[in-house]
């Protein structure tokens, strides 16, 4: 048997697992509930492991390392304001939002959280919700397609688009067949896998330069600028635009809908407390380990990797040093960032179609088995656009996932934890804020060009500027309803 079938073989028992998952979870998925949140029942590890291994997609595995191979030390400022923002959202959001949703409407969706929660007679919240979530996903959800098209090209020395399709089609299947249930399952398998082959290649990488002394002393050999945080990748001082932007990556925690989704499914608000302990021991363990794997793959790759290609640090490293069958469970495990978000985006995307758009607005007097059946095949539809976006294998899969974080982070952020904690705020500042957030960070993307503070990561200005319109739109309505 040759090292490729054994590779291959692995893989496949790993994708044979989730879809084993996905057929028992079908059973437990009755109505559109079901199907969208489980029924409120996740316990503590479940909801941990579920809400990380959702939030940290292929870009973990492949996106963060080929950024520090690329740049070095630079990486560390989009690591800790990852971290920071991962410790906050679990602190301040998760448990609120938890009893929140319960208590407006026992709401499934974000949309619906924000209907209830302003008592939106006009439906307008829920449409426009449902509309950003459908358009930021469609992107968010390609970048995990574009990571598995990497992945099996890489593997199996197939055409891209081939490769990308191949790579969708597990993910696709256990969705489709067991929604939530299925998804949230096959979190707690698809998170230990990451963390554990995270930490075997970033262990294995040091061991093979030399340990950690080494390590350092070699990357200041190589390239002293690798050590320096304040240069970044093309040499230039990275100034304060730079640092902002990197640590404005943990703003975009508080409005990511897929991730809200665990906080929402957790038994009880009490679970909250085990699982930020249990999430945040977690992050801060398969974060560094990217960036380790990143360094070390600098000093051990037999070959440079440039461009796209330093994406595939982690791959090679795992195909090139590691016997078939742990090399087959490692890339089992970038396989398992990818279709836990991926997965995870295409639910909620679809929750958005079926339950706000459909169910909502259009047909009210929907079956449950009519509405189950409306979610599933918004599924399809949803991955079939992110597959066509999807298409071109120059994408990045850590340019896709910014853009689309920047989306929802600006949008939803200020909304979700000013709707938590700001009892003046108003459905029209609600609106207010999600508009002006999502159409800043549309619009600066394109200024980006000019140069100067336009190169200022969209998530920031975004956030601000929809934090600013939904305190300002809110005094404004309060003072003329009063």
């Amino acid at each position: 048997m040759t090292d490729s079938t054994v590779t291959m073989l692995t893989m496949a028992l790993y994708m044979g697992v989730c879809l084993v998952l996905g057929g028992i979870a079908w059973r437990r998925t009755r109505s559109l509930d079901d199907f969208i949140l489980g029924g409120r029942s996740l316990g503590s590890w479940v909801t941990a492991l579920s809400a990380q291994a959702t939030d940290m997609s292929g870009w973990l595995l492949m996106g963060l390392p080929g950024l520090a191979y690329a740049s070095g030390f630079d990486s560390v400022w989009l690591l800790l304001g990852l971290l920071v923002g991962t410790w906050l959202n679990w602190r301040f959001i998760a448990a609120p939002l938890r009893d929140a949703t319960e208590h407006f409407g026992n709401a499934l969706t974000l949309p619906d959280y924000l209907e209830y929660r302003f008592d939106d007679r006009t439906h307008s919240l829920r449409a426009l919700s449902a509309i950003v979530i459908l358009l930021f996903f469609v992107f968010y959800t390609s970048s995990g397609f574009v990571a598995a098209g990497r992945l099996f090209e890489a593997l199996f020395g197939i055409p891209y688009i081939e490769a990308m399709l191949w790579g969708t089609a597990a993910m696709l299947a256990y969705t489709f067949l067991g929604g939530f249930l299925a998804v949230s399952w096959s979190d707690v398998l698809q998170g230990t896998l990451m963390f554990f082959t995270l930490v075997v290649v970033a262990i294995l990488g040091v061991a093979m330069a030399g340990g950690v002394e080494s390590t350092f002393n070699r990357l200041e050999s190589l390239d002293a600028q690798l050590l320096d945080p304040f240069i970044a990748d093309d040499g230039a001082t990275l100034g304060w635009i730079g640092i902002a932007s990197l640590l404005a990556w943990g703003l975009g925690y508080f409005g990511q809908p897929h991730i809200l989704a665990r906080f929402m499914a957790a038994r009880s608000a009490e679970h909250i407390t085990v699982a930020r302990r249990v999430a945040m021991g977690w992050v801060v363990t398969v974060l560094v380990a990217a960036v380790v794997v990143g360094l070390s793959a600098r000093l051990v790759l037999p070959i440079e990797l440039n461009g796209p290609d330093t994406e595939k640090a982690f791959i090679v490293m795992s195909t090139t040093f590691l016997p078939p069958i742990f090399a087959g469970i490692c890339l089992a495990g970038v396989m398992a960032a990818i279709m836990s978000t991926a997965s995870a985006q295409l639910l909620v995307a679809s929750s958005a179609l079926a339950n706000d758009l459909y169910r909502s607005l259009w047909r009210r007097a929907a079956s449950r088995a009519e509405l189950l059946w409306i979610g599933r095949l918004a599924v399809l539809v949803i991955a079939a656009l992110a597959m066509w976006l999807a298409r071109n294998p120059e994408n990045t899969v850590l340019s896709l996932v910014a853009w689309a974080w920047a989306g929802f982070g600006a949008a939803f952020g200020p909304v979700v934890i000013l709707s938590l904690y700001w009892q003046s705020m108003t459905r029209a500042g609600a609106l207010a804020g999600i508009l002006v957030g999502g159409m800043t960070v549309v619009l600066w993307k394109q200024l980006a060009p000019l140069g100067g503070v336009f190169e200022l990561y969209e998530l920031v200005p975004g956030f601000l500027l929809s934090t600013a319109a939904i305190m300002l739109t809110s005094r404004m309505t309060s003072k003329r309803n009063s």
